[in-house]
Parts: structure tokens; C-alpha cells; sequence
């Protein structure tokens, strides 16, 4: 912890939309645990930001460990606990981050308890995605993260033509879009989202646990965009030597994922999934 930081109080808090709950990592002194409705939303050591829990959230720390030398301008769709915003700037310093987060009270939470206020150059626009989205700059990002989540489903209005449009908007021409998309078995709505982004950019590969990505076991998957070439031979190297041994996803095997799936459009009656009982006990 930083300097003057007071140990975090584990105990559960009300916050905008509900409650939610932080734990101890009994395994690491200085691990935390953020959940919300049983379901863990973040995850953070306090004194190591490279250490990465969550298999998914590595996935991401993958993709951003092959993107080019230097400090990163960062867009955060989802806040939580800043997993990360903490991880690029332990990374790469110097990078700038702007987190969209409607939930006012969590981040002031986060701040208080899990020591936000160290993470440089970070800043919040509590709002929600879309709404926080039309206010940052044309060409400002280098990498966009979409991680919004509603307990374990991701919000249906983030996940459409006409919000990725927006995206690309932010994004640089040289930027990646990182999405967590969660799923289970038949895997319908991964296939429509990631028909969605391969409708708006040009280079697209989606990693997870090869269960999750075979629709055996609701899990998340990890889909990496850019308007240039994304080097998919190093993605599936790294994905493949983490613990759970992940695919990645690219080319014409992606094409056969998708399998004629419809894009997502506003308005569009479609309906995120949502985790059977036993994932979370």
C-alpha cells in the first residue's frame, strides 16, 4: 500500500446499485477481493498491480503486453476495482487513464479502501457507458477496455453496431478494443458480439479457457480488435502458456466461430446471459 494508505476493512458497503462485499485474499497479505451478488468483480493486490487473479483479466494483460512500446492513453468502460489501470501503469508508466464508471459510490469505495488515489493520472466520469463514452475525445485512446458487467451480465446496449461505432470513434486508427464478453453453453451471445466487432474492425481474435470456448462451461472470453493487424501468432503463444492453457481465436477458424451469427443493433431483442448457480456457489 502507499504511504499513509490504512489497511482496507473487509465488510460489505452499499453503493449506488446495491451492495458489495470485500474480502480478504487469505492467500496474499495484501490480495482483495471485490464482489458484488456472490459474483467477484475485481481483484487487487495492493502492493503487486502485475499480480492478475482472474484468468480473463491476464488474457487482456496479454494482449496489452504485445501493443507498442511506451505509455498508453486508456479508455475504461467498467470500473471496479481498477485491475487494469493499476496493471498499465505498473507496466507502462506514464500511461493516462480515463475509467467510465456509473456507479459514483463504488468509486468513491475504491478509493477510500483500495487506494485509487495511488494509480497517476487516472481520472473517473461517473456515468454509464454509453453516456460516459460521448464524452471523451475523437482519436484520444491508444487501447479501449470494455469490462461492464451488471452483477454477471454484461449490459445488452454495449454490446451493439451503433456503440461500437463509438468506440471506434475514441479509439486512435493504430488503437486495440479489448472486450469481456461472459457465456455458456451454445455460446450464441459470443457469437453475435463478436460478429458485431468484426462488422467494425478489420482484425479481430477472441481468446478463453479452451471449455469456455467450446460453450462446455460458462466462463468469460476475451475479444482483441484494431483496424491494424493484431499479432495473433504472439496471442496464441502467451494464451497458451498461462495456466489454463487458453485458445485464441483468429482468421477464418474466427469466421467458422461466428457461423453466420447477426450483428447486434439497437433495439434489437437480445438478451445477455446469465451464469447457471453452481459458477458462483
Amino acid at each position: 500500500m502507499a504511504r499513509g494508505q490504512r489497511e482496507p476493512m473487509p465488510g460489505r458497503y452499499p453503493v449506488t446499485f446495491g451492495e458489495v462485499e470485500l474480502l480478504r485474499d487469505l492467500d496474499r497479505q495484501n490480495g482483495w477481493v471485490l464482489s458484488k451478488d456472490g459474483v467477484p468483480q475485481s481483484y487487487v493486490d495492493l502492493q503487486d498491480p502485475t499480480f492478475l487473479e482472474f484468468e480473463y483479466v491476464r488474457l487482456m494483460a496479454d494482449v496489452i503486453d504485445v501493443l507498442d512500446d511506451g505509455p498508453l492513453g486508456c479508455v475504461h468502460v467498467g470500473g471496479g476495482a481498477c485491475s487494469i489501470p493499476r496493471y498499465v501503469t505498473a507496466t507502462r508508466p506514464g500511461s493516462r487513464h480515463l475509467v467510465v464508471e456509473p456507479d459514483g459510490l463504488l468509486v468513491d469505495l475504491v478509493r477510500e479502501q483500495l487506494d485509487l488515489r495511488s494509480v497517476p493520472k487516472l481520472k473517473v466520469i461517473v456515468a454509464g457507458g454509453r453516456e460516459g463514452t460521448q464524452k471523451i475525445w475523437d482519436d484520444s485512446a491508444d487501447l479501449v477496455v470494455l469490462d461492464a458487467f451488471s452483477g454477471a451480465t454484461m449490459p445488452v446496449e454495449l454490446a451493439t453496431a451503433e456503440y461500437f461505432a463509438d468506440l471506434t470513434r475514441v479509439l486512435r486508427p493504430t488503437g486495440t478494443l479489448l472486450v469481456n464478453i461472459a457465456d455458456g453453453k451454445g455460446l450464441a451471445f459470443a457469437r453475435r458480439l463478436v460478429a458485431t466487432v468484426r462488422g467494425t474492425f478489420g482484425h479481430v481474435a477472441l481468446m478463453a479457457e479452451p471449455a469456455v470456448m467450446r460453450g462446455r462451461r460458462f466462463g468469460n472470453l476475451i475479444v482483441a480488435a484494431s483496424r491494424r493487424p493484431l499479432p495473433v501468432e504472439q496471442l496464441t503463444r502467451s494464451a497458451a502458456g498461462g495456466l489454463t492453457q487458453a485458445r485464441c481465436v483468429h482468421g477464418q477458424a474466427l469466421a467458422n466461430f461466428v457461423a453466420g451469427a447477426a450483428p447486434i443493433h439497437d433495439g434489437d431483442a437480445v438478451l445477455a446471459p446469465v451464469p447457471p448457480p453452481p459458477v458462483f456457489g
